[in-house]
Order: C-alpha cells, then sequence, then structure tokens
C-alpha cells in the first residue's frame, strides 16, 4: 500500500507555480494509476528552488513574477543548437533580432550557422530593445557508434586482488586485468564501478554511489608500487614493513576470510603516500604536476582545500565553523594557506590516481580493446563533501534524490544523494555536469551514466520525510543530452545509459536517437506488452549493453539454483511466505531454459566432461545474448568463476556486506586475478562468445 499523502490538495496558484518551475503535480507508478503530488512536496521543492511560497500572498506575487519572465525573456539561460540543424529557441525570436557569438575559439560571428562544437556565449538585441546573454552549446548531433560488435568483462575493481594488491583491487590490478583480458580473450572493454573520491572518515561508506566528488578520482586506488617515487623512499625498514602490512591485508581477505576492509587499506596506503611525497619529483614529473594544477585550476583547489579542512573539523562541512562552510570566504582563503602544504599532498594524490587511470585505458588500449575502461558515473554526491562544498549554489539544499513508489517498493526510495538544481545548471551552461563529463573522459573509452532517467527528472525528497512526498523535477533534457554528446564526441567515447526500472515514455526513444545506448538485463526483459514470457532474441534493440547480471542482482549462478531466494529469506527481506517465492523464482528460470532448449542453446557447452549442469546453463545463457542484436556484451565477472554472492544486495545496510566481498569460486573461496586468469570455467564461458562471433572486429 502506498502511504497516505498529505490531505490538503495544492491550490490552483501553487500548481501553476510548480509547473512553471518544472515541478510534477503527479506521478504514474503504473500506466493505469497517477498519483497527486502533496501540497508539502510542491512547497518544498520550489523551496528549494529559491521560490518565496511562504504565504498565498507569495505565492501569488511569485505566480506573476514567473509569467512575467517568460513572457519577457527572449532566450533561455541555455541554448541548443545540433550541428546541421536548426535551434527552436533562435528560430522564435522576433524578426530582425540581431545575434553576436562568442564562440570557445576567440572568435565573433553574427549568426548561429556553422559553429564548431562547443559551449559558446550569445548576445541577443531584439528590435524592441530587449537583449539576451545566454549559453549556446553546439553539439554533434549524436554520439560516436561503438566500433564494432564487443564484449567485454563487468567488475566491481575493489573486489579483484591480486598477489600484489594492498588488501583490495587497484589501479595496477585493473591495467593487468585489462591487458590480459584485451590480449588473452580478446575482450572489447572491461567496465568498473565508479572509481569517484569517498568521503573520509571511519567507517567510511563502502558504497562506490555516494561519493565525496564525482570531479576527482579516489586515491585509495593507487597501486603504491607503480609511483616512480615510491622506489626512492628512504628508510628501507620503513617500507619493508609497510610491504608486510599490506601482505598481511591482502591475506586476511584472500587466506583467512575476512571482508574488504577499505578503511584499513587507506590508513596503510595514506602512510606510504605520506612517505612518498618526500620524494622530491625530477624535473620533469614537476613540469606534468604543474600542467596538472593549471589545467584543474580552480577545481582542483576546492577539492584538495576541502580534504585539508576535513582533516582538522571532520568530513561533514556542515558543521565546520561557519566561515569555512563558505569556500569563498576570507576565512577560508587564510585557512588554504595556513593548510598550503596538506592541500599541496591531496592535489599531487588526485595527480598521481589520475596518471594511473590514464595507464590502466594506455594499457587496455594497447592490448587491443577497440573501447578499453568502461568508468561508471553515479547519480549524485554524498551530502557531506567535498562538491556540495565547492558547488553549494548548485545543489537544492534540505532534498534528497530517490525513487517514488511502485509495485516493487511501497514505501519509495530515498538515497541521500542531493539533487542539482536545474535552474542554477541552465545560468551556468551547465558548467558542472560539464566538468564532471570532461574529468571522466580523460581515461574513459566509454561511459555508463547510473540512472540515466536523471538527465530528464529526478525524484526529490525533502529531508526528515519518506519518499512517498516526494515529487519529479524536471531537467532540459536537451541541454543536459547537448553537453552529454559534445564532450563524450570530443572524446571518441562511447556513453551506457543504466535505464532499468520505471522509464517514463519517450525517455529511451531519445537517447537512441541521440546515440546513448540502452542496458537490457536479461531476466527483465519479457515481452510485457503481449504474453509477458521471455523476449525472442530477435526481438531486443541493438543499442545496449546485454548482460546476464549486475551488481545489485543475485549472480547467475544463485538465480539458475533459487539460492538467491534462501538469502533474501535468511535477511527477513522477503514480503511473501518464502514457498511462493521459491515457487515464482523457480518458473521464471524455468521458462527461460525453456527457451534455451528449444533454441538449441544447452548443447554443445564448452568445457569437456567436466563441465556441470550450472556450467552449461551460464553457458547457454550467454549464447543466448549474443542471439540478439546488442552491440555490447557484458559477462559479469564473478559469474566465469561459479561466484554465488551478490556484490550489493538492494535493501540491506549492515545485514549484509555490501560493496565488501572479493570475488570467490562456487564454494566461496576468494580467487586472485592470477587465478581468474588461469580458470578454466571463465575461459569457457569466453570460448562460448568467440566461437559464436562475440568478438570485435
Amino acid at each position: 500500500m502506498t502511504a497516505p499523502r498529505s490531505a490538503a490538495p495544492p491550490d490552483e496558484d501553487l500548481s501553476r507555480l510548480a509547473e512553471l518551475h518544472g515541478v510534477a503535480m503527479s506521478y504514474s507508478p503504473s500506466p493505469d494509476r497517477t498519483v497527486a503530488a502533496s501540497t508539502v512536496a510542491l512547497t518544498r521543492a520550489l523551496t528549494a528552488l529559491g521560490v518565496d511560497v511562504s504565504t498565498p500572498e507569495a505565492v501569488r506575487a511569485a505566480l506573476d513574477a514567473r509569467e512575467r519572465e517568460l513572457s519577457e525573456r527572449l532566450l533561455p539561460p541555455t541554448v541548443v543548437c545540433w550541428a546541421g540543424g536548426t535551434s527552436a529557441a533562435l528560430a522564435a525570436l522576433p524578426a530582425g533580432t540581431g545575434l553576436r557569438i562568442e564562440t570557445e575559439q576567440g572568435e565573433t560571428r553574427a549568426a548561429a550557422e556553422q559553429l564548431p562544437p562547443g559551449v559558446h556565449r550569445l548576445t541577443a538585441t531584439a528590435p524592441d530593445g530587449r537583449t539576451a546573454r545566454v549559453h549556446l552549446v553546439v553539439a554533434p548531433p549524436r554520439l560516436p557508434a561503438p566500433p564494432g560488435r564487443s564484449y567485454g568483462l563487468l567488475v566491481q575493481l575493489y573486489s579483484l586482488l591480486s598477489r600484489h594488491s594492498w588488501g583490495m583491487g587497484d589501479l595496477g590490478d585493473l591495467a593487468e586485468l585489462a591487458a590480459w583480458a584485451g590480449r588473452a580473450l580478446g575482450a572489447g572493454f572491461v567496465q568498473v564501478n565508479p572509481l569517484h573520491a569517498a568521503v573520509p572518515g571511519a567507517p567510511t561508506d563502502p558504497s562506490p554511489y555516494r561519493p565525496s566528488s564525482r570531479r576527482f578520482p579516489d586515491p585509495v586506488h593507487l597501486h603504491v608500487e607503480d609511483i616512480p617515487e615510491f622506489a626512492y623512499v628512504a628508510g628501507r625498514e620503513r617500507v619493508r614493513g609497510l610491504l608486510e602490512r599490506a601482505a598481511r591485508l591482502r591475506e586476511s581477505v584472500l587466506e583467512k576470510g575476512e571482508l574488504i576492509d577499505r578503511d584499513a587499506v587507506w590508513e596503510l596506503k595514506r602512510e606510504a603516500l605520506e612517505l612518498v611525497r618526500e620524494v622530491p619529483l625530477g624535473p620533469g614529473r614537476r613540469a606534468a604536476y604543474v600542467d596538472f594544477l593549471a589545467e584543474q585550476g580552480e577545481a582542483l583547489e576546492d577539492h584538495a582545500t576541502w580534504y585539508a579542512l576535513a582533516e582538522v573539523h571532520g568530513s561533514d562541512w556542515r558543521t565546520w565553523p561557519t566561515a569555512l562552510r563558505d569556500p569563498r570566504s576570507a576565512e577560508t582563503a587564510r585557512a588554504r594557506r595556513e593548510l598550503m602544504d596538506r592541500v599541496d599532498f591531496h592535489s599531487r594524490l588526485a595527480w598521481l590516481t589520475d596518471a594511473q587511470l590514464t595507464a590502466a585505458q594506455r594499457a587496455a588500449r594497447e592490448a587491443g580493446m577497440p573501447l578499453g575502461i568502461v568508468h561508471d558515473l553515479a547519480v549524485g554526491v554524498h551530502p557531506e563533501g567535498a562538491d556540495t562544498w565547492a558547488q553549494q549554489r548548485y545543489f537544492a539544499a534540505g532534498m534528497s534524490v530517490g525513487a517514488p513508489p511502485d509495485a516493487f517498493n511501497a514505501r519509495g526510495q530515498d538515497w541521500g544523494l542531493p539533487p542539482w538544481r536545474p535552474d542554477r545548471l541552465a545560468e551556468s551552461g551547465y558548467a558542472p555536469f560539464r566538468m564532471v563529463l570532461k574529468a571522466l573522459f580523460r581515461y574513459a573509452g566509454a561511459l555508463r551514466i547510473d540512472h540515466v532517467m536523471g538527465l530528464f527528472r529526478l525524484w526529490w525528497v525533502p529531508e526528515g520525510l519518506p519518499p512517498t512526498e516526494g515529487t519529479y523535477v524536471r531537467y532540459d533534457a536537451e541541454a543536459m543530452l547537448a553537453v552529454l554528446v559534445l564532450e563524450a564526441s570530443r572524446a571518441g567515447a562511447v556513453v551506457i545509459g543504466e535505464d532499468l526500472g520505471t522509464v517514463e515514455p519517450g525517455v529511451r526513444e531519445t537517447l537512441r536517437e541521440r546515440g546513448v545506448l540502452g542496458t537490457s538485463v536479461l531476466w527483465f526483459e519479457r515481452d510485457w506488452e503481449g504474453d509477458g514470457r521471455p523476449l525472442p532474441p530477435e526481438q531486443w534493440r541493438a543499442d545496449c549493453l546485454a548482460t546476464a547480471t549486475t551488481h545489485d542482482l543475485p549472480s547467475t549462478a544463485a538465480r539458475l539454483t533459487g539460492e538467491h531466494v534462501e538469502l533474501r529469506d535468511s535477511l527477513g527481506l522477503l514480503t511473501r511466505p518464502l514457498e511462493e517465492e521459491r515457487a515464482e523464482a523457480a518458473a521464471d528460470t524455468g521458462e527461460w531454459l525453456t527457451l534455451l532448449a528449444r533454441l538449441g542453446l544447452l548443447q554443445g557447452t564448452s568445457g569437456g566432461i567436466g563441465t556441470s549442469a550450472e556450467e552449461a546453463e551460464v553457458q547457454a545463457l550467454h549464447r543466448y545474448l549474443l542471439r540478439t542484436p546488442a552491440r555490447m556484451i557484458g559477462v559479469w565477472l564473478p559469474d566465469g568463476v561459479g561466484d554465488r554472492r551478490p556484490q550489493n544486495l538492494p535493501g540491506t545496510w549492515d545485514q549484509y556486506p555490501n560493496w565488501r566481498l572479493p570475488v570467490a569460486d562456487a564454494e566461496g573461496k576468494p580467487v586472485t586475478l592470477e587465478e581468474v586468469a588461469g580458470s578454466p570455467r571463465l575461459h569457457a564461458l569466453v570460448e562460448v562468445l568467440r566461437a559464436a562471433g562475440g568478438r570485435h572486429p
């Protein structure tokens, strides 16, 4: 049952005001049902957008002001022009309006035609004297397509330890995995979890989807031995001690069954990195570091300043001394000067991590991968972190991103991530979004965007209220997509949108039009508009990454055996009797296996006489994926070694070790990267892909 809404419906003025600010009056959890937004949801969302709705008079005044603003303005704050096409906003200007365009390249133009791609400044002057100075985004009409069909591996990087890891998988392991997968397996890509910078402190939130910053990577992923200065650290006894402690951390996970302890890993790596910093940079290295500082500019200075201040005042900037909560205050500038040594330390960590991320992508491309590393962009950032401190004006205070109640979750969801303000994004020409994209495209062959529907709208939940009291707030999807297409095209990168779950009509079509691939997970691909049975492979969409499972879902082996139901039952997560859940899961799996048998995909299994029935079924499911027209086929790496456990179990917090499990075999024994590379089960699964023509050209 959906929780009761606030009793008082919004009045006409409030409803109209909300509509003019992109705040939705209702949502549809299913095609045949519409739920009205409450007055509380509307007023809290409008307040977060800077609109005074404290009294009926204030609402009336705000409505009058908004209607007057929209009727009088010549252009919206950001205008989009797709290359080779026309701009509806520019076409609607009064006859005789003069245009003056300052391009990114410093040129001045009098018309929008034939402008180079970029974010330019446009000044329009109408015959009646009205003027507008706005941002003009000129973008290619669509993204570059993947270079042929390819298959690749999906893995949570922290979960894959090598014999050289310091307690969790790192960027050295990523480079090694990519080089091996490209050369030995013919893989076209490796997709990893978000590697964004985390909020420091113990215990650190282990979820890679609640980062401190999406603009800079997390130095916990550094492979310390690959830093050139590490070889020259003074005091070899100290170095030996560090390596011995690293070995103990590694062995605790691989040999003793302990969970991955990110905090312990970071404590050890930070100690090593403090020693590394004492080694002077050579002239070439110093010049490269200076170039990085200049290129990243104020964004990096803010980022490093936040981490330096967090060492002194704690990781929640909202509890800092009042003056330090403002990144532009005189007190913050003074503190930055006083902490310059620590600011430099954190700036250098960003540089070192960027270099190793770039090296991993280079290793992937040198191994023959057409895409290389597929990075993941989280949907938002932690409210206490570096980005919300440095970019406060762009975030909606007092609101959190989530999901509305639906057939699968009657309570809705609150993800604890503050949303961007669409009005401030538009006024800036989407500068914060562009900055995030540019940062990731420095070392990504492709980018997965978590909850890509957020480019169109997000469910805003007022702090302190349940998700049922939220409402959708709309973004300028055309502008967001134009910026995405522009930056991805400049980088020559592919974009994959995670579009699972409830998607409003038209979103997938718009994304496909602009070249954004979707995500299709086998178990969810059914003929929902027909008989509900598994969707025949030829009816799948082509523009997608197709997989058997993801990090938020049961492993394929667990789903085939029904173990995922038993796990949820043991944690008290079932909402129906166990026998009902078992029966439904078995029926679901049975329908898929029946289809596989009918298509002849359970025959000719790879791996020889020793291949188990389970392995044969996993292979058959991947043969099925290859029967679809999907441009990309992803293999969940733990499936390749028989792992039974999900990396994340939605709906749990401390009941299940989310984001802390190493990749393990069918018996639950952790396996190293080296053991993965020698796994007959994984090689047999990949051979299915290669034999069926899944190899990129």
